[in-house]
């Protein structure tokens, strides 16, 4: 909803007292007022039908905030008396309810500078109308945002570039019913595989059944029309994309998808431990083995963290943010399996089998938020964070608008020492909020050839800026200044529940690159270990990113706003090395028009650009 801009307002000067200007509070009879004799008659269509109710506006959620001064640290005459009156008017408002409040649960967090004092934020349900009247009532030193939802993961893929958006409305015309069959190693049916078929108009998705089995239709679509076919499976396989398929409306389609372990660089995976391909392009495995991350808090705000996976029983500590009031200690539950990934890469444990992660004796946090996070639960995690003294955040979220309400508290975390890297979006656009903010570190995507299968989904995020050794922005990766490093995001294998590994795409996966960095960085750079930076403020978190911006090569000969300094370096980021040093691989000789080295999965060559369908990545 709109917001005003200014810095707030104050009453004028009493020319008879002869009095200044002084600031005023939201008078608490205003806000009941508003809420009492605001018109409540719902608008009727036209009808008068007894056996059922008019349609009318229903309540949305809101964050109820004091507005923070330019410089962050005062509330603009907003006292704590007086927002505890505010709060206590809209309680005893007939329809606005309160349903949260959101700020310190100790002595250390009331004293973090920002969001209105330690005053907290509350969290209300109203109709739009009422929380226009309340917005204007706070003169522009209240915030009263929609509580808006959080991105974490696209259920489906984005319909291809050329859709028409309208679907057929003859019965009589044609239909392409095709069953997908998906199978695995020995031909073992692969359940839960997500399956899409895209024509000239609307997709077809479903998901395999446990004969590894679904049933797509596409309507107004002929075999010749079909222009992809796309499976993700579960987990331990590599995805699978055909461009143009020969599709058959009269027998089964069979994909036979190729295990993870059959691909070169993970032979013996996961029963052999492996590092993934970006962890070695940041030359996480040429680290000595006592930098393992040891001292340094790491928080993970996601779908939660499945520890029922060997590397990560390290895990031991989390908040349910979005059960917090029925079961908050289900942090450990990851239904999407998108935390569970993230954690995988920054601090799977240094065992025997699976991968490793970057800082594996971290004391790593997991915050539940997804699915259904929203802005107001997202300040209650970095309130979490802030208690608890954590060091660094992962955030592979995003969200469509800015909040001014959640950017008060990314400000009154980096006050407390606490750095949040963030996923820049999945969009191909431009960054989206909070990677945008200037008070934290915003993390684009790079692949690299040669490091999935030229039959994979992987194949779709390429685009033309590669460069010598391999590397390219991924075509789905958020770009613009804000970006300040970019991080392998394309064919990540890490963890997911409950103790299986898989291949994603996304600014998600390139972000915990950069987390597993930084913990490593605050944990062993030198200088951060000194009386200067040692210490928890925004001095220190202003130096870690400084240096992970500083040791980081530029990679691709594209647009610098897709990948900003370029791709962080560990040696460098510890201290190790001072002098950036030149990748240990060789640049590979191009083919003709960029194209990818040989895929031994392949017949042939596999051209880096792929038009029929726009990549949307599952995560980010």
């Amino acid at each position: 909803m709109p917001k005003t801009t200014n810095g707030g307002s104050v009453t004028p000067p009493d020319p008879t007292s002869g009095g200044e200007a002084r600031p005023t509070a939201v008078p608490a009879d205003a806000v009941s007022a508003s809420a009492d004799n605001s018109d409540t008659t719902p608008h009727t269509n036209g009808r008068a039908d007894t056996s059922g109710r008019n349609v009318s506006a229903r309540k949305k959620q809101y964050v109820i905030a004091p507005r923070q001064g330019q410089d962050g640290l005062q509330t603009l005459g907003l006292q704590p008396l007086q927002f505890a009156a505010l709060e206590q008017a809209l309680r005893d408002s007939s329809d606005i309810e309160v349903v949260d409040k959101v700020g310190p649960k100790s002595v250390l967090g009331t004293l973090a500078d920002g969001m209105g004092g330690g005053q907290g934020v509350l969290v209300a349900r109203m109709t739009e109308q009422k929380a226009v009247a309340l917005h204007q009532q706070g003169q522009g030193r209240l915030l009263v945002e929609h509580d808006q939802h959080l991105n974490l993961m696209d259920p489906q893929l984005r319909q291809p570039v050329m859709v028409t958006g309208v679907a057929p409305t003859d019965s009589s015309g044609p239909v392409l019913n095709a069953i997908i069959s998906v199978i695995g190693k020995d031909g073992a049916p692969q359940a839960n595989a997500e399956v899409s078929l895209f024509g000239s108009m609307l997709p077809a998705s479903g998901v395999t059944d446990v004969n590894g089995q679904v049933t797509l239709s596409l309507f107004g679509e002929t075999r010749d029309t079909v222009r992809g076919l796309y499976v993700k499976p579960k987990a331990d396989y590599w995805s699978f994309y055909q461009s143009d398929p020969d599709i058959s409306n009269e027998q089964a389609n069979v994909v036979a998808l190729r295990a993870l372990s059959d691909w070169p660089a993970l032979a013996g995976f996961p029963r052999q431990r492996a590092y993934g391909w970006g962890q070695k392009a940041m030359r996480l495995d040429q680290l000595p083995g006592n930098y393992r991350g040891q001292g340094v808090k790491i928080a993970i705000i996601d779908s939660g963290a499945a520890t029922s996976h060997d590397n990560l029983h390290g895990i031991h500590a989390g908040f349910d943010v979005i059960n917090k009031k029925t079961n908050p200690n289900s942090w450990d539950q990851d239904t999407l399996g998108h935390g569970t990934h993230c954690a995988g890469v920054i601090a799977a444990a240094d065992i025997a089998s699976g991968i490793r992660g970057f800082a594996p004796d971290a004391e790593v946090h997991a915050c539940k938020l997804f699915p259904g996070g929203q802005v107001s639960q997202l300040i209650d995690a970095l309130e979490y964070c802030i208690e608890k003294q954590i060091d660094v955040v992962n955030l592979s979220l995003g969200g469509a608008d800015v909040s001014e309400a959640l950017e008060q508290q990314i400000l009154r975390a980096k006050r407390a020492g606490v750095a949040c890297i963030v996923a820049a979006g999945n969009s191909g656009g431009a960054v989206q909020y909070p990677a945008s903010s200037p008070n934290v570190l915003a993390v684009a995507a790079i692949g690299k050839l040669d490091e999935f299968p030229a039959d994979s989904y992987h194949a779709q995020t390429l685009d033309s800026n590669v460069d010598a050794y391999g590397y390219f922005t991924a075509k789905f990766s958020c770009f613009g200044p804000q970006v300040a490093v970019c991080a392998p995001g394309v064919a990540i294998t890490s963890c997911v529940p409950p103790n299986n590994f898989a291949a994603w795409d996304g600014t998600s996966m390139a972000t915990p690159h950069v987390t597993g960095l930084a913990a490593l960085t605050l944990a062993h750079h030198p200088e951060l270990q000194t009386p200067q930076y040692k210490p928890r403020g925004p001095e220190r978190v202003e130096r870690l990113f400084q240096i992970i911006r500083a040791s980081a090569r530029r990679v691709s000969q594209g647009d610098p706003s897709r990948v900003g300094y370029g791709l962080p370096d560990v040696l460098l980021a510890v201290g190790l090395q001072t002098q950036p040093a030149q990748p240990a691989m060789q640049p590979q000789q191009m083919m003709p028009m960029m194209m990818p080295a040989y895929d031994p999965f392949a017949l042939g060559m596999l051209p880096y650009y792929r038009p029929p369908i726009g990549y949307a990545p599952l995560a980010w």
